[in-house]
């Protein structure tokens, strides 16, 4: 039976796309790159910041690493609270809460920024522990799931993954663990972009998490 949820952030609790697209848009300026499209600057939301640089700009880890600084300045001093939670998502949280679920966030950005955000939009008022990744990006998404696993003390038949992208799935299935799939974010639009990812349902609105659980 489940009893811990386990909840990506980007595209899952918030919707953090104005910061982040703002921040590459700089990042791409400072470098000389190429101005990409809204479909792809959206891309960059959720992924750790080096792999998406890699990804559509072409350079290598090393570059990637000391790229993602500037990013990172940028994104920390004047774009990171431009974040807004999605509709319902409190909701979503007081009905677990009131059903005795424990909660936890597992996420790929990276960590300080995370609690930041969390603690900003009241998210630890839910969720403990909250995880993200590191500065050098060598925790993956199930090192971090695992992270909070262990701090709950849950066994992984007892845990569920909630998130947007089929990065989330793949740390689900490497956690061995359950995964929703929600369509509300940035990644999966609807269930059949889920495709051959093993789920127990597919959300499309935060609400719709507690119908799938209860």
């Amino acid at each position: 039976m489940i009893k811990n949820v386990i909840f990506d952030l980007d595209g899952t609790l918030l919707d953090t796309k104005e910061g982040i697209i703002e921040s590459v848009k700089y990042t791409a300026s400072e470098l000389g790159y190429e101005e990409l499209s809204q479909e792809t600057l959206l891309k960059f939301v959720g992924p750790p910041i080096q792999q998406s640089l890699m990804t559509f700009y072409g350079c290598n880890k090393k570059i990637a690493q000391k790229e993602a600084n500037i990013f990172r300045d940028y994104y920390r001093s004047t774009a990171l609270l431009k974040a807004k939670p999605y509709d319902g998502i409190f909701e979503l949280c007081e009905k677990l809460k009131a059903h005795g679920f424990k909660m936890a966030v597992a996420t790929y950005k990276r960590e300080d920024y995370a609690l930041t955000l969390l603690r900003h939009f009241g998210f630890d008022k839910y969720c403990n522990p909250m995880h993200g990744a590191d500065n050098n990006n060598i925790l993956k998404k199930e090192d971090i799931v695992r992270m909070c696993q262990e701090e709950m003390g849950a066994r992984t038949e007892e845990c569920v993954l909630v998130g947007d992208t089929d990065h989330d799935s793949k740390g689900a299935v490497q956690a061995e663990i359950s995964f929703i799939a929600v369509t509300y974010g940035f990644g999966f639009k609807h269930a059949g972009d889920v495709g051959n990812c093993p789920c127990i349902g597919v959300a499309r609105y935060p609400l719709e998490i507690a119908d799938i659980l209860l």
